[in-house]
């Protein structure tokens, strides 16, 4: 894509001006950068609707304002120098003297892509020249390109103690709502136990060390009484646990509600939302998933990892300037951070790497894919080194099968992937429509009354039932298990062969018949399947963190366990069909029904998701298995393809749209023949384009025209008579130039001529001195003729990432396509609102 963008540019050289002799790069300023004054990026002051949080746009804490002493301090020491000065005051050209906030972008922006590219290519020509002058400079052009190795490691190892902070946090606080450990009040259930000589197999889960409420309480650990004792203690843990979730979301970061994956999606693309991935945001995020998640809500951590292993990288980035001061390379590093969260959630480092490509990010050169790859190496081995599970896994459900899938299993494994893109289609749609309510009705105006009804409804209907009761991540477990000759669970019910010696090998038994133990799970399991299908509907998308990983391969896992001891038990009861002749023979362990619960998970999670070749990986490295790839692709793919039927679109692209982010989807085909001219701005009603002239405005036209209008730049012409394009002018950039030139050259007033061009042109004696800014106008702006057919234009935007495209007809300049235009255009050509897309 790189090597896009320089042909591209090449194709503009011929129209940039001789006069910038000496300049790497004569669009911009060259070195500019270095006294650049960047916004704070972790300012969590300033609020936006994402995910329901409040938009509050009166807050500029993150732009400082024009007056403010960051430009006093710059600018002292040249207004002194001019009013001690004998001669007249010399011009101020930016080229020369930077001028701090030039470059920078404001809140709710798109980045140039192609302009923050050429800052970096400039400042690592310039590091390269200056590195064959002397030692200091070659060892400053080494740490220099060693320097985006040392934020990878900084990054792996950030994410990988804070993912193992928040699993053993989750695991023990989800405990204590079922009672507390004598021995410390510190160990969760299974640590407790570790140590007790009292246990036994069969109830491994109880030993004296550990008490339920009802014991602690009443002294008393069976009856109706206990039961209802532990039943209540169980919901008001779930309500304290959301409420303080909610309380510290709302009151300190409410940019940490929700998964976090569809403003990383939309951040990737080159939007701006300050404070998104700010420190706030990250402590927040970190504690209240901890706690949302040990509430019992039905949702999961994984997509927040990804967030917060973002938040992680966004910090560590002010520690390195070429990171701190480039958009674009930053979102190289925010690229790979998204790969470390998978790898942290799953266990899965390649799954990651893939996750990251293919899901969430827009530009991802080769070199962001090696980085990805080793940040999520060590974000891997630092969540092993600390084994928060203490069972020298990466996740909780990490499982092994040892018995081989055979062909006619494939048509089982196909309908488990239609079942997905079925449930993950309707998923969305239901989502989808249960957030607009929330957002368009008084529902939204109380977000804390929703989380702690949603909480409470979720921990009075799941408490009867012990696979909704148990977490996420324990249920999803206990349905990937394969029996075993001692597995105690109740999925493991089957009648005992009257010959016990009759195993499978690994200690696996053959098929059986089903006993009382086995058909009563099934029932709880149909019936935790149909709750979970409809409360996480309505869970995510509410004012706390929340994934949807977990929720959707838990519904998956339900369908897969159910639909494989089905197909277990009909091979057991039908061994002589002919669909089992030849494989299945009376005594052999043939069916898997934890294989069946993973294929299930992984096409679920693709109906909601559309991720194909990642999720497959991610599912191998969950088991370890080689064998299993070939079930896993098959309803994946298939999950795609049903899902895909009923719309295009995944959940984070779903929610994309709803909140109005101006996201130009890479996948998204565009189909329709209308031209440049047809979307561009303004349209044959509309005011005439607003620009500006190389020569002949005033400091005080340009000043009006800027407050007149809200565009975020301004065309440079030749004259309002001939139309002729010269370059285009950022507003950010040009009222940052007048204000300092105000501050720091005698003479500028309202009446002094603001020139674009090369040299001063004759101007009367006692005219005012001029203000020069050729020097913050991109002399090669990207253009495209009337007559473009609009699916190029939209290739050109995806591909170079551009925030506006000029349209010219013979040279003439007729209008502007901004990204924005673009978005609304291909929302009204799909029968949808063009208004619903906010942001510029």
């Amino acid at each position: 894509m790189s090597n896009f963008w320089t042909s591209l540019r090449g194709k503009h050289a011929a129209d940039r001006e001789r006069g910038s002799k000496g300049m790497e790069n004569p669009g911009y300023c060259s070195g500019s950068f270095d006294g650049l004054h960047h916004p704070s990026d972790d300012d969590d002051d300033e609020m936006v609707d994402i995910a329901g949080a409040t938009l509050d746009f009166s807050s500029t804490d993150d732009v400082p304002p024009l007056s403010s002493g960051v430009y006093e301090e710059h600018n002292g020491t040249s207004r002194t120098a001019g009013m001690n000065g004998s001669g007249p005051s010399r011009l101020v050209d930016p080229l020369e003297d930077p001028l701090p906030g030039v470059g920078t972008y404001e809140d709710f922006n798109t980045i140039d892509w192609v302009r923050e590219n050429s800052k970096d290519r400039d400042r690592h020509r310039e590091i390269t020249n200056k590195s064959r002058q002397s030692t200091v400079a070659l060892l400053h052009s080494i740490s220099d390109a060693f320097s985006g190795w040392l934020l990878m490691l900084l990054v792996g190892l950030m994410s990988g103690a804070l993912a193992g902070g928040i699993d053993i946090s989750a695991h023990w606080m989800t405990d204590v709502k079922g009672g507390l450990c004598l021995r410390g009040f510190w160990f969760n259930h299974e640590h407790c136990c570790w140590l007790s000589n009292e246990t036994t197999f069969q109830e491994r889960d109880r030993c004296p060390q550990w008490q339920s409420w009802a014991e602690l309480i009443t002294g008393k650990s069976e009856g109706p009484f206990a039961y209802i004792v532990n039943y209540l203690m169980y919901i008001f843990w779930a309500l304290m646990f959301s409420f303080l979730a909610v309380i510290l979301v709302r009151a300190f970061a409410p940019y940490a509600c929700g998964s976090g994956i569809p403003e990383i999606k939309t951040i990737l693309s080159g939007f701006i939302i300050r404070g998104y991935l700010g420190k706030w945001t990250l402590i927040i995020k970190t504690i209240t998933l901890v706690l949302a998640v040990s509430s019992g809500l039905s949702l999961g951590k994984e997509g927040p990892l990804v967030h917060v292993a973002c938040c992680c990288a966004n910090i560590l980035c002010h520690l390195f300037t070429k990171y701190r001061k480039n958009e674009a390379k930053r979102r190289e590093v925010l690229s790979a951070a998204a790969a470390v969260g998978v790898s942290v959630a799953f266990g899965a480092p390649i799954g990651g790497v893939l996750f990251s490509l293919e899901e969430v990010s827009y530009y991802f050169p080769l070199k962001t894919l090696w980085r990805s790859f080793f940040a999520a190496l060590v974000a891997a081995f630092t969540l092993r080194s600390i084994n928060p599970f203490g069972n020298s896994r990466l996740v909780l459900f990490y499982v092994e099968f040892h018995t081989p899938w055979h062909l006619v299993e494939l048509a089982p494994f196909i309908l488990l992937g239609i079942f997905g893109g079925l449930w993950g289609a309707l998923f969305i749609k239901a989502n989808i429509a249960w957030c607009r309510l929330r957002k368009t009705t008084c529902l939204g105006h109380y977000p804390v009354i929703e989380v702690l009804v949603v909480a409470a409804l979720t921990a009075l209907l799941s408490y009867p039932n012990s696979y909704t009761r148990m977490s996420g991540s324990e249920l999803i477990s206990e349905l990937f298990n394969d029996c075993s000759l001692l597995d105690s669970s109740q999925l493991c019910g089957y009648k005992q062969p009257a010959n016990t010696s009759d195993t499978g090998v690994d200690n696996s038994l053959a098929d059986r018949p089903a006993g009382p133990g086995l058909c009563t799970a099934l029932w709880q399991l149909a019936l935790a399947l149909v709750f979970k299908m409809m409360i996480t509907v309505i869970t995510f998308g509410m004012k706390v963190p929340s994934g949807l990983f977990i929720p959707s391969m838990a519904v998956g896992a339900i369908t897969g366990r159910l639909l494989g001891v089905g197909t277990e038990q009909l091979a057991y009861y039908n061994h002589d069909a002919v669909i089992f002749k030849g494989w299945c023979s009376q005594g052999a362990d043939c069916i898997t029904p934890g294989l069946y619960a993973m294929v299930g998970a992984a096409a679920c999670l693709g109906g909601v998701t559309r991720m194909t070749v990642s999720l497959v990986v991610i599912m191998f490295e969950l088991t370890g298995g080689l064998e299993y790839i070939v079930p896993l692709m098959a309803a994946t793919m298939t999950s795609k393809w049903v899902a895909d039927a009923f719309g295009r679109e995944g959940i984070y692209e779903a929610h994309i749209r709803l909140n109005g982010y101006p996201f130009l989807e890479p996948k998204e085909e565009f189909e329709h023949s209308s031209l440049a001219v047809d979307v561009m701005r303004p349209r044959r009603m509309d005011p005439t384009l607003a620009v500006l002239t190389q020569e002949g405005m005033t400091v005080g036209e340009v000043e009006s025209l800027v407050e007149s209008t809200h565009f975020s730049g301004f065309p440079v012409v030749v004259s309002s008579e001939s139309q002729r394009l010269v370059g285009f002018v950022l507003r950010r950039d040009l009222l940052i130039s007048i204000d300092n030139a105000r501050k720091r050259q005698d003479g500028i007033v309202s009446a002094s001529q603001v020139v674009f061009t090369e040299h001063t042109p004759p101007l009367p004696p006692d005219a005012p001195p001029p203000l020069r800014l050729r020097c913050i106008m991109d002399l090669s702006p990207f253009t495209v003729t009337d007559h473009t057919p609009m699916d190029i234009t939209v290739d050109i935007f995806r591909k170079l990432g551009l925030r506006q495209c000029l349209v010219t007809h013979n040279g003439r300049l007729l209008g502007i396509i901004t990204k924005k235009d673009i978005l609304k255009h291909m929302a009204q050509m799909a029968n949808r609102d063009p208004d619903s897309i906010l942001f510029n």
